[in-house]
């Protein structure tokens, strides 16, 4: 069992803690909203840190899971960040879907402080998050995620290392960018299929077990048709992601047509009020007859 500091208890990260302290690892949280990480003590037990600085300091890992990469950067290269108090050969992992530059960024300050630094985004929604089911895709060298996943296992049913730091990152990307590409054609095929007074139902059993079979298909088709998106993955998030996506393409020289069109396709349905709606709400953008 590990000293752990935990910071960030949001949707993901607080039950992704709450499944540390079930296994038996001693932590300590801190969040920006206070009474949200005394909260969760609570329920948990551990103890609050009012910084991630004194969170950090005497822990084996730090794990963050935050919003963006301003977050990240407070939280580790800040005035009261992680970064001032951890010890040599702490692990750091980072569970933040961000730019794989502040990955990067983050690995060279750690290897300068000899700190363990693994960029470690996950998939799988609040759903994974809270049953410990979460897809992990790690950036970093073999030594610090072989340690890492000794953690993650409280939370994870699959980690697959990708490769050097930012390759967790830039991994997450590809599968937002596929999960982009999904929806938009879910969306049309929903819409086509009421167009025509087909019995939607009958629709999915029958191309659920074919090759268009998809999570999305299996889990969203039917709450897409009864109008239902107040749950999930939010589209605000969505854009952020898909904003990382096409910045690291512009930089590596990737040609993202369809994540291009889907992003923009997201931004009128968050003109339409819906930036807070599962992301299988890009349905509503198509009109339906």
């Amino acid at each position: 069992m590990a000293k752990i500091a935990f910071i960030g208890l949001g949707v993901m990260g607080g039950p992704m803690a709450g499944h540390l302290a079930k296994a038996g690892h001693d932590l300590i949280v801190f969040n920006r909203t206070m009474a949200k990480a005394s909260a969760w003590v609570e329920n948990y037990g551990g103890e609050v840190a009012v910084t991630p600085a004194q969170a950090a300091q005497g822990a084996d890992i730090v794990i963050s899971c935050v919003g963006n990469d301003d977050d990240l950067a407070a939280v580790t290269l800040g005035r009261d960040g992680a970064f001032r108090t951890m010890g040599k050969g702490t692990l750091f992992i980072d569970h933040t879907t961000v730019s794989a530059r502040i990955a990067r960024q983050l690995y060279v300050e750690g290897e300068s402080r000899e700190l363990h630094c693994v960029d470690a985004p996950v998939s799988g929604g609040q759903a994974g998050a809270e049953n410990g089911t979460l897809s992990v895709m790690c950036g970093g060298t073999e030594p610090a995620v072989a340690a890492a996943r000794i953690a993650m296992a409280a939370y994870s049913a699959r980690v697959v290392h990708i490769g050097p730091a930012g390759a967790g990152q830039t991994a997450k990307m590809v599968n937002q960018i596929c999960i982009a590409g999904v929806l938009q054609g879910l969306s049309e095929g929903l819409r086509f299929a009421q167009a025509a007074d087909l019995d939607l139902d009958k629709v999915l059993e029958a191309i659920s077990g074919g090759a268009a079979q998809s999570w999305q298909m299996n889990n969203r088709w039917p709450t897409m048709a009864r109008d239902e998106f107040d749950f999930g993955f939010a589209i605000d998030w969505m854009r952020k992601d898909l904003g990382l996506a096409l910045e690291e393409a512009r930089a590596n020289g990737a040609t993202l047509p369809l994540t291009a069109l889907v992003d923009q396709f997201y931004a009128d349905v968050q003109a339409m009020g819906g930036g807070r709606q599962d992301t299988s709400a890009l349905v509503r953008r198509i009109t339906r007859k």
